[in-house]
């Protein structure tokens, strides 16, 4: 019985090193969400830092709350990509252990 222990510990130091690892991965990796055809750019770091917004100077005269929206709508876009991202890279991790009703917030 604790052979079985052991091991289970030691796949699990392994796969916490393994997501450290790969946040320390993820926080270098950067997403773009787009709003408006490409109009309006948001570029976003795995870690939710915002790097840069572009804003075709095209929308300067369009009413501020279309403007507002288009950028929302971009900010959520590049947050859906750095979930996904996020997903893909942790979900091999996790499915490591194989621990029934386990689920992780990734």
């Amino acid at each position: 019985m604790k052979g079985g222990l052991d091991n289970i510990m030691q796949q699990a130091q392994a796969m916490q090193e393994n997501m450290q690892k790969a946040q320390e991965e993820l926080a270098s990796v950067e997403v773009t969400g787009q709003s408006g055809a490409g109009l309006i750019e948001v570029t976003m770091s795995c870690r939710h830092d915002v790097k840069k917004v572009t804003i075709d100077p095209q929308l300067m005269s369009e009413d501020k709350e279309v403007l507002e929206d288009l950028i929302a709508a971009a900010f959520n876009d590049a947050v859906r990509k750095v979930e996904k991202a996020t997903r893909d890279k942790m979900g091999g991790l996790t499915s490591e252990l194989n621990i029934p009703g386990l689920t992780l917030p990734f």
